[in-house]
């Protein structure tokens, strides 16, 4: 039924029903059901319904037609699913893929979405790119600990043909715009004593989520924006999802190269705390200090009282100046 409201015209249930071989009833509950995930409806009578945000539904063909030879031929699986737990979660119970190709998986809707720290990730149905791609080193890459903010650069690449030009990062994983939570990045790597180690890289970005539903997200934490605001107007997720499929298989084979090296420049010029004065919580400890961008090896550097800390892992808020 998602689809076949996805242009934002009105649709009767009669029509809906037909379409879909089921009864008003059932297309009447799917209404419901999808109303409970967050997607927002109107039901006008004699009219229909309709999604107040037109969009696309999230096709695997187009995704892959939209990528690149090279990148194209590194992909051995590019999947859609309406529903699952986690993107993340899936490809991690997979076997790895062979070294330098990936395997990729979308979905619409993630009943147990996750942030950094199991914090959950809200994401409706037409509003969200929930996306995950596993990769397999042949050994544990030098810098894995950072191969999140190497991945933050690759999605601001993919973000520069949206209209998105105030992208920024927070340290470890967090994508801003104007001080507003844009997405994430989520990094769970496996490896065995001497030998491959296989990175799942989760990205979660909001693309149309609505005034409601920005709202309710701000009120778990950081505020929160979405794509349609930043940019002006609506944006396509299949183009969006194979962008970042291309900059992030390109930035990997990067990686796998040289490290954080060759992102380390970027990261720093859209780092959105440098020269602020921050919390970091490490563990119990609780510091309080100036951000100094990041290091080499991409530990967060913080100017204290005591000298200069550096900071693997943490929580980052920004104080009140």
């Amino acid at each position: 039924m998602f689809a076949k409201l996805c242009d934002g015209e009105f649709r009767s249930g009669e029509e809906l029903a037909r379409s879909l071989g089921v009864t008003r009833s059932a297309v009447w509950k799917a209404a419901n059901a999808l109303r409970d995930l967050g997607t927002p409806m109107e039901a006008i009578r004699n009219r229909g319904y309709r999604l107040e945000a037109a969009g696309e539904p999230l096709a695997a063909p187009r995704i892959r037609d939209a990528l690149s030879r090279v990148v194209r031929d590194r992909v051995q699986r590019l999947d859609v699913a309406w529903s699952l737990g986690s993107t993340n979660t899936e490809l991690v119970a997979r076997p790895n893929p062979a070294h330098g190709r990936s395997e990729v998986l979308l979905a619409e809707f993630q009943s147990a979405g996750r942030g950094r720290r199991g914090r959950s990730w809200l994401a409706p149905p037409g509003g969200s790119v929930c996306l995950s791609l596993s990769w397999t080193f042949t050994d544990m890459p030098r810098d894995a600990g950072a191969l999140g903010l190497a991945v933050g650069v690759c999605v601001l690449r993919a973000l520069e043909p949206f209209g998105v030009p105030d992208a920024r990062l927070k340290w470890p994983n967090d994508v801003l715009v104007n001080d507003r939570k844009l997405g994430g990045v989520l990094i769970e790597l496996r490896a065995e004593s001497d030998g491959p180690a296989c990175a799942v890289v989760g990205i979660g970005l909001n693309v149309a989520l609505g005034a409601d539903l920005l709202e309710r997200i701000s009120t778990t934490g950081l505020p929160a924006i979405d794509l349609k605001s930043v940019a002006g107007k609506p944006v396509s997720r299949n183009d969006l999802a194979a962008g970042l499929i291309e900059s992030c298989i390109r930035g990997l084979l990067e990686f796998e190269q040289e490290g954080l090296r060759p992102f380390i420049d970027e990261w720093r010029h859209a780092d959105a705390l440098r020269g602020r004065l921050v919390n970091v919580q490490a563990g119990e400890e609780s510091t309080r200090g100036l951000a100094r961008s990041i290091d080499l090896g991409g530990a967060l550097l913080v100017e204290t009282p005591h000298g200069l800390r550096k900071f693997y892992s943490g929580e980052v808020t920004v104080r009140p100046e």
